[in-house]
C-alpha cells in the first residue's frame, strides 16, 4: 500500500503485515522462540536470538515506523525503557535541555540517574522559545519535548524548537504518548526521535506494558538498535502482538475518546467548583493555536483543578465510572492524582513550581458515553459542595 494514498484510518489497518505470507493468516504470528536454528554458521540467518531480533517484534517496529513516517522503529519493554535507552546515546559531560513539566519518571531518570553519570540537564519552560535558546549550551546534545505535557497539557511548538535545536547541532526528542501518530507526527515537524509509552493509547486496553521509538535520523537509526540489543530492554513477542492488535483500533478509539473529552472539558469549564481546566480544545488554552497547527485533534487527556486535597479526596470517594489508577489511554476512563501518582517521584517544591498542586486531577477519557461520565462527575462534585456547606466553608 502506498502510505499517503489513503487516510490514517485505513493505513493503520492495512500495513505491510496485513496477512502472513506463508499461511495467509490475517494476524501476525507470535514467534515465541528465544533462539533460531542456523543451517550454515558461515552464513547465519536473519534471526539468531530474540534479544537481537524477533519476527513478531519486528512487525510492530516496522508498523510504528510506517505510521510515524520514520525509517526505523524499535519496541521496548516499557515507555521508560525506550526513553532510558535513547538517553544512553549521550556521554559524560553532555547536556540535555528538557521541558520542565515532563512526566515524573522522565524527571527521575534525568535528575537522579543520568546526573550520576555526568550528564547535565536544564529544565525549561518549553513554551518559551527564548528560554529554550538561552538554555542551550555548547555541550547540549538533546532538546527533549513532551507535548502536550503531562499533566497540565502545556503545548510546545515542535517545529520551532526543532529548528532551534538543529541550528545548534542538537537532536530533538519528542514524547508523543498523548497524541500518537493518529493525531501528531513529530518527525514531519522536524524532530529526530519520537518516543511512546505504547502501554497507553497505542495498545489501549490496560493489558500490556510497552515502549516504542521511531527515527528518520541515520545516526540514531544506527546507534539505538545497538543500544537496545546491548541493554536488552526489548519487548517480548506476545506483548508485541498485543500492541499490534491494539494498534488496529487506535484511530476509532482515539476519535471517540477525543470527542467525549471535548464534551467533558466544556462541562468542567462551566462548573463553579472546578477552578481550572486544561485541555487544548479550549480557546483560552495558551497553546491552542500552536496545537491546532501541529496536531489533528486535542486528544483524550484533560486535567482539572479542585480547591485542595480534601476536595479531591471527597470527589474520588464518590465518583463511580472511571477507575482511579496510574496510567492513561485505555478503553476505560482513568482518573489519576498526579501529586501522588505520575509525579510522586518529583520533590514537592518542584511539583508545586510546575503547577501540579494537591487539587489537580488528570482524566484519560475512555469509550464510555460522555453524558454518563458528566452525570457521574456532577453527583461527585455535589458531594464536595455538601461537605463545604456542612463545614461552613
Amino acid at each position: 500500500m502506498t502510505d499517503h494514498s489513503y487516510s490514517f484510518q485505513t493505513r493503520v489497518l492495512h500495513g505491510n503485515h496485513k496477512f502472513d505470507p506463508t499461511t495467509g493468516a490475517v494476524s501476525v504470528p507470535i514467534q515465541q522462540a528465544s533462539t533460531f536454528h542456523q543451517a550454515d554458521f558461515d552464513n547465519p540467518g536473519k534471526y539468531d536470538y530474540s534479544r537481537s531480533g524477533n519476527p513478531t517484534r519486528e512487525a510492530l517496529e516496522e508498523e510504528i515506523a510506517r505510521l510515524e513516517g520514520g525509517d526505523k522503529g524499535l519496541a521496548f519493554a516499557s515507555g521508560m525503557a525506550a526513553i532510558s535507552t535513547s538517553f544512553m546515546m549521550l556521554s559524560k559531560n553532555d547536556h540535555v535541555v528538557i521541558t520542565e513539566d515532563v512526566y515524573g519518571g522522565t524527571f527521575r531518570l534525568v535528575h537522579e540517574v543520568l546526573h550520576r553519570f555526568g550528564i547535565e540537564h536544564t529544565f525549561v519552560d518549553m513554551t518559551d522559545l527564548h528560554a529554550v535558546a538561552t538554555a542551550i549550551q555548547p555541550n547540549t546534545k538533546v532538546v527533549y519535548i513532551e507535548t502536550p505535557a503531562n499533566p497540565l497539557l502545556n503545548i510546545t511548538d515542535i517545529s520551532a524548537v526543532a529548528k532551534l535545536a538543529k541550528a545548534h547541532g542538537c537532536y530533538t526528542f519528542v514524547d508523543n504518548t498523548f497524541m500518537t501518530p493518529a493525531l501528531q507526527r513529530p518527525l514531519e515537524l522536524g524532530a529526530d526521535l519520537v518516543l511512546h509509552s505504547a502501554t497507553k493509547f497505542i495498545a489501549g486496553h490496560s493489558d500490556v506494558v510497552a515502549g516504542l521509538a521511531v527515527t528518520n535520523h541515520p545516526e540514531i537509526a544506527e546507534q539505538l538498535p545497538y543500544l537496545q540489543n546491548a541493554f536488552g530492554s526489548i519487548l517480548g513477542p506476545h506483548d508485541s502482538w498485543l500492541v499490534l492488535r491494539g494498534l488496529k483500533t487506535l484511530d476509532c478509539r482515539l476519535k471517540q475518546s477525543t470527542e467525549s473529552a471535548i464534551k467533558i472539558t466544556r462541562y468542567l469549564d462551566d462548573h463553579p467548583l472546578v477552578e481550572e481546566v486544561y485541555h487544548p480544545s479550549l480557546t483560552t488554552h495558551p497553546g491552542y493555536s500552536t496545537h491546532n497547527y501541529q496536531a489533528d485533534g486535542p486528544g483524550a487527556v484533560l486535567s482539572f483543578r479542585l480547591k485542595d486535597a480534601a476536595a479531591v479526596r471527597e470527589f474520588s470517594k464518590h465518583v463511580e465510572i472511571p477507575v482511579f489508577a496510574v496510567s492513561l489511554g485505555a478503553v476505560e476512563s482513568i482518573l489519576s492524582y498526579p501529586a501522588k501518582m505520575s509525579h510522586a517521584s518529583m520533590p514537592e517544591l518542584e511539583r508545586l513550581k510546575r503547577g501540579i498542586t494537591d487539587g489537580l486531577l488528570r482524566l484519560s477519557v475512555g469509550l464510555e458515553k460522555p453524558e454518563d461520565i458528566i452525570k457521574d462527575f456532577d453527583r461527585a462534585l455535589q458531594q464536595i459542595n455538601s461537605l463545604e456547606v456542612e463545614l461552613g466553608g
